[in-house]
């Protein structure tokens, strides 16, 4: 008797879920939006006037836990720099069948000269493909990240491609929280700076979005938000759903 419930169960299970919104999408036809904050393929940035961030200084390469990053700096040529250092990167490589996108790079470059994209659909028929040179990873003279054939790139997913930067506050002093703390970006400009948890945040200018407020669904009923406890958290999850069935 035991066996037959268990046996029933299951189709009830399933009969139950028939009648609620789904929350699945027809991939790779259709995408769900990539967050702010996404880890990605990099991407090599350049200043606004042209020239490159990087400085061959091999900090990425130091810092990477799974020695994916290969780095051979140069002295920039008198007549034609490359960089507004003394140095520039000759030779950058990033070797994608090691990367485990940790962002580790992102956080010791000392220019903002590597940061990550939003995409993450890519995939190659042979390992030479998985390394990625310099000119691959280089933005090209509109700011915007090289397209290769094996990447799926959508609309909006090269928007913003330095969106994740470094910890907005060094150190975790609060006084540097909200303030801008890298330079412009060809094609992007001047990013707005990431909110930390204090009032000092402008969500609308980064795309951001507090967890307690995307994933409600997530939080235990102690943490929900006041404001989105009851009824209102169901009202406010429910057209999230829909939007993921479309």
């Amino acid at each position: 008797m035991a066996r037959a419930l268990d046996f029933f169960g299951g189709f009830k299970l399933t009969f139950q879920h028939l009648t609620r919104p789904r929350v699945t999408v027809s991939y790779p036809e259709a995408k769900r939006p990539k967050q702010p904050r996404q880890h990605g393929r990099h991407v090599l940035n350049r200043y606004e006037d042209g020239m490159e961030k990087c400085i061959g200084c091999e900090l990425c390469a130091g810092v990477c836990p799974v020695n994916c990053i290969y780095v051979r700096g140069l002295d920039n040529p008198p007549d034609h720099p490359v960089s507004p250092g003394e140095r520039y990167g000759y030779v950058y490589e990033i070797n994608y069948l090691r990367c485990i996108h940790c962002d580790m790079c992102v956080e010791a470059c000392p220019t903002q000269a590597i940061t990550e994209s939003k995409l993450f659909e890519f995939s190659f028929t042979n390992r030479a493909d998985a390394i990625y040179t310099k000119a691959e990873l280089l933005v090209d003279d509109h700011g915007e990240p090289q397209r290769l054939p094996w990447e799926d790139w959508r609309d909006g997913e090269s928007a913003m491609t330095g969106g994740w930067m470094r910890a907005t506050s060094p150190a975790g002093d609060a006084d540097f929280e909200g303030v801008v703390q890298w330079t412009s970006d060809l094609g992007a400009g001047l990013r707005a700076a990431e909110g930390g948890q204090s009032g000092q945040r402008d969500d609308a200018a980064t795309g951001s979005k507090p967890l307690r407020y995307a994933f409600v669904n997530h939080l235990n009923p102690a943490d929900v938000p006041a404001e989105l406890r009851g009824r209102r958290a169901r009202r406010v999850a429910a057209p999230r759903r829909q939007r993921g069935s479309k």
